[in-house]
């Protein structure tokens, strides 16, 4: 009962804020893909994160650089102005501009503009600005691909679920390779002690053998360590099964088929909400009327 009073405290405070319909309208645009504005925004902003990824790494390019430098940084700036202010405006459309500026996007975003402005002062720091192809993450939302938005929904829940038991895996994991590298290091020292000089090297190739990468920059030389070495290869296919069985159970037992919409509370920024949700799961507050179900038969 005190939480619903303190809850119902917290919306009238909020609504005797001057929050004018314009920002409420932009809002939805620049947060939510249920509007098609909103759509039309998030496509167009998604143009342009990868347009300037691509710039850097174009930069990059020897040829490239010494014939379009200018361009590249002119076209740089235009991206990082544009940037931002999308980041002002996100800032000032939603009603905790802290909650989301301490978010995961919120980081990001941060993030994407700041190397170019550090590039003023420290050179080469520009090159940075590749943070920004993490934005790329929104397009399960933009593209009102629900069916997608549930199965990471599933996924981070299965990952969640399973931590426990992946950090033992990984731990006997830790133990194995000590134990192989140590008894690498003991058989082929003698005879081979330009490559298992000592044991952290020893280790290495364990953990590279273990997991079937072989780079082959180390081999066992002696008929004894050649033998151990069939078996942590064997070995290695086992290993690698672990995890995906951990997750695989965890993700039939979370998987469901509830549809997710592309809403964002404007109150504390919570996305994932179901398809027909009127409040936010996470706050309790009212979400926005998805007024364009039009686009979820798109």
């Amino acid at each position: 009962m005190r939480g619903d009073k303190f809850r119902a405290a917290r919306r009238q405070k909020l609504k005797e804020r001057n929050f004018s319909p314009m920002r409420e309208r932009l809002h939805e645009i620049i947060f939510e893909a249920d509007t098609k504005l909103g759509k039309w925004f998030d496509e167009a902003l998604l143009l342009m994160i990868i347009m300037s990824v691509l710039v850097v790494m174009l930069e990059t390019v020897d040829s490239y650089n010494a014939k379009y430098h200018e361009l590249f940084v002119f076209l740089e700036w235009v991206f990082t102005i544009f940037f931002t202010i999308e980041y002002i405006t996100r800032l000032y459309v939603v009603y905790s501009p802290k909650k989301y500026a301490t978010s995961f996007y919120g980081i990001v975003d941060l993030l994407s503009i700041l190397p170019t402005y550090i590039s003023l002062f420290l050179v080469g720091t520009q090159s940075l600005i590749v943070i920004r192809a993490l934005r790329l993450l929104r397009v399960f939302r933009i593209f009102k691909l629900g069916s997608y938005l549930n199965q990471g929904k599933v996924l981070s829940e299965a990952l969640k679920a399973s931590k426990g038991k992946i950090i033992v895996f990984l731990f006997a994991v830790f133990i194995l390779v000590c134990i192989f590298g140590s008894i690498m290091y003991l058989v082929e020292h003698d005879g081979n002690s330009e490559q298992f000089d000592n044991i952290p090297r020893s280790i290495y190739w364990a953990i590279v053998t273990l997991t079937t990468v072989g780079y082959g920059d180390i081999s066992p030389h002696t008929p004894l360590g050649q033998f151990i070495a069939s078996i942590v290869m064997i070995l290695g296919y086992a290993v690698i099964a672990v995890p995906t069985g951990i997750v695989s159970s965890e993700i039939m037992k979370a998987d469901n088929e509830d549809e997710v919409s592309g809403q964002a509370c404007k109150y504390c920024m919570a996305e994932n909400h179901d398809i027909s949700a009127i409040y936010c799961h996470q706050c309790g507050e009212e979400l926005n009327e998805q007024d364009s179900l039009d686009l979820a038969n798109e």
